[in-house]
């Protein structure tokens, strides 16, 4: 080592090498302190913008590593005051209850009851969270635990149910309580401020600590798949009622919303991700999901990865309460998380008060979707025993590379539950539009190993009614005649149409 130093000391490049690395490393902290002032001061001058309401006075105090949000104004300490009377029993019960007499009037006094004495676990209290736990503390739930380890950033403004520019840089959990107690002052809250795991599940889904009461439900908001996987399967074996709040990024339609199982997802990234995770697992089914049938599609918001170059600008985040911390860049239209947690609060409140909520239109249309994918099969099954000559045996063990998922698609998004030659709506099939000009059968392997399918694509498929396919599979698809020769040039050109639509979906699968 030391003669390794000496000659070190003797060799100029070494020397000028040393000195260039030295450099380097000066300069480099040089820059990430500079940045890291601007930051700090980027996020004052935000602060320094919001009026005061305390005589005038300074509002924000100084920010430090981890953000820094708004002082109490008087307002704020005023609603305190008032739910600590509340809590301690210092509040009027008839005020309560004509608080809630719409709710009351609803669910019944009995069901009421049940709602007021009921304790529910919220875990994530961003976009989706937020508005759940409001919906939830504006009924009458009276035992509340909030669990988020983040802090309100300007960019949750647009989604986040109460935070305001004051809440930049609190927890949420803290901004959540604050906000709602002076709605409901005589909700006790359980914040947690911490990241929800799989080894801290029993303290953080543990029982009421005054009471020892479990919850009666958990509602999961987390978008982290690990996590959300973690206090799924938690719920699931310790039999805790819980309702899992799938992906609202990316989503536009909030009619496509609808509360299924956890089975019956559609193929949303987060629903998907976590279907697969759970049933590895060994979880199928038995847990309640919010999620949306709405497809992405060509000109829809997509999830990408977010741009080294971009990561490295600085810019990205400047706001976010947590320096060094990875920002993820979501699409999310602000409307639709609170349309996912409203829905979330809705099914608790229905399940906490024993009202009836069966959802039977999910549940008709999945055994809708299964008779079509049947039709769809025993149509390719009738067109290849067509084109052989009638020959039953090729038929045997043929398969459709087609999904009840993908029948839902068809049916719902690009036929709107029509049929696209008279418009109506009932005893529907989906078919061939065309005769297949070659062969349909697909073979792989030989023998008992052999593997037969049909070569048939969503974008081939067209919505009739039974009625109208019988006459289109006895005049085109085993017959003769074109589309063009059976229907008029509008209805073909509004069938083509739909198809190229279709067309453009398939890459998506």
């Amino acid at each position: 080592m030391a003669s390794f130093l000496e000659r070190a000391s003797s060799n100029s490049k070494l020397q000028l090498a040393a000195t260039a690395i030295a450099s380097g490393a000066v300069a480099a902290g040089a820059v990430l302190g500079y940045q890291r002032l601007q930051r700090e001061e980027k996020v004052n001058q935000l602060k320094d913008s919001i009026p005061s309401l305390i005589n005038g006075g300074d509002v924000s105090r100084k920010i430090d590593s981890f953000g820094g949000a708004s002082k109490a104004d008087k307002e704020d300490l005023r609603n305190e005051l008032l739910a600590q009377r509340a809590r301690a029993g210092d509040y009027d019960d008839e005020l309560i209850l004509e608080q809630l007499a719409r709710n009351r009037v609803f669910l019944t006094p009995d069901g009421l009851d049940k709602l007021r004495d009921s304790f529910v676990v919220i875990v994530g209290c961003g976009g989706v969270g937020s508005h759940c736990a409001a919906a939830l503390a504006r009924s009458g739930v009276s035992k509340i635990r909030l669990i988020d380890f983040d802090q309100v950033t300007l960019s949750s403004l647009n989604r986040h149910a109460v935070a305001t520019l004051a809440d930049v840089g609190s927890p949420k959990v803290q901004c959540l309580q604050k906000r709602l107690l002076a709605i409901s002052p005589w909700v006790h809250f359980d914040l947690r401020q911490e990241k929800f795991w799989g080894q801290a599940a029993d303290r953080l889904l543990g029982p009421w600590a005054k009471s020892g009461r479990k919850p009666d439900y958990v509602v999961d908001a987390i978008d982290n798949i690990d996590t959300k996987v973690a206090l799924l399967k938690y719920c699931h074996d310790h039999k805790l009622p819980v309702i899992s709040s799938m992906g609202a990024g990316c989503k536009s339609d909030p009619t496509r919303i609808i509360v299924g199982d956890i089975g019956t997802g559609t193929d949303d990234g987060l629903s998907r991700s976590t279907r697969r995770r759970l049933k590895l697992l060994g979880i199928t089914k038995g847990i309640p999901t919010v999620y949306s049938t709405e497809k992405t599609g060509e000109g829809k918001a997509e999830l990408l990865p977010l741009p080294e170059d971009e990561f490295q600008k600085g810019k990205v985040g400047d706001l976010g309460v947590l320096p060094d911390f990875r920002v993820r860049i979501l699409p999310v239209l602000g409307t639709m998380p609170a349309v996912f947690g409203y829905t979330a609060a809705n099914h608790v409140i229905l399940s906490v008060t024993g009202y009836p909520h069966d959802y039977l239109p999910a549940k008709g249309r999945d055994k809708m979707y299964d008779g079509l994918l049947a039709a769809v099969q025993g149509g390719e099954e009738k067109i290849l025993r067509h084109m052989t000559g009638g020959d039953a045996s090729v038929t045997l063990g043929l398969r459709v590379p087609i999904t009840s998922g993908d029948m839902a698609f068809l049916v719902e998004e690009t036929f709107k539950g029509r049929s696209a030659i008279t418009g109506l709506t009932t005893r529907l099939t989906l078919v061939r539009w065309r005769k297949p000009a070659s062969s349909i059968l697909v073979r792989i392997g030989e023998g008992s190993n052999e593997q037969k399918s049909s070569n048939v694509k969503l974008h081939n498929l067209v919505c009739m009614t039974k009625e109208e396919s019988i006459r289109h599979d006895k005049e085109v698809l085993r017959g003769d005649k074109k589309p063009e020769d059976i229907y008029d040039p509008e209805t073909v050109e509004k069938v083509e149409a739909l198809m190229q639509e279709t067309a453009k979906y398939e890459k998506y699968r």
